[in-house]
């Protein structure tokens, strides 16, 4: 009789052992899983085996600049939070000090670069009328944009026009 409850019990330990070893595995794969990396840095000169993010502007269709898009895929990055000190879009507080100087020295600033602000807020391929639009779009909740200039990057697309 002592013999039969032995080999229950190990009968049953390895059981048990060959469960939790298969558990153990799982977890193993599980937590390989979390740690592994969300993506991949890429430079420009390598083949990194899958497309390039689609360009911005609108503009290149020959219709107008679309500023929200613009907005949406670049410049939301740091002016929905804040980053670097940006002023939130929308927040009145965030740009009294900015709206003072003007529009066209938020467009200056948006093209050229300010303080923790890159060049086309970091995308190259953005043209002027872009930014122009992007702007326009970024400041009307908290800054009148006249008429004038939004039909300066309007007069520069006939002007262009006429030159080709």
């Amino acid at each position: 009789m002592d013999s039969k409850l032995i080999k229950s019990g190990l009968a049953a330990l390895g059981a048990l052992l060959s469960v939790s070893g298969a558990q153990a595995a799982m977890d193993q794969d599980a937590i390989a899983e979390r740690l592994a990396p969300v993506g991949q840095v890429c430079l420009a000169s390598e083949d990194c085996g899958s497309a390039s993010a689609p360009a911005a502007s609108s503009s290149d269709d020959g219709g107008a600049a679309d500023g929200e898009g613009i907005y949406s895929n670049v410049c939301s990055v740091c002016h929905d939070a804040g980053v670097a000190g940006a002023p939130v879009h929308g927040d009145e507080a965030d740009w009294a000090e900015r709206t003072e100087k003007g529009f066209e020295t938020l467009l200056d600033h948006a093209i050229n670069g300010f303080n923790g602000m890159p060049a086309r807020g970091g995308n190259p391929d953005l043209d002027d009328d872009d930014m122009h639009a992007a702007v326009v779009y970024m400041v009307e909740p908290v800054m009148d944009v006249s008429e004038e200039e939004s039909a300066a990057a309007d007069d520069s697309d006939d002007s262009a026009a006429d030159t080709d």
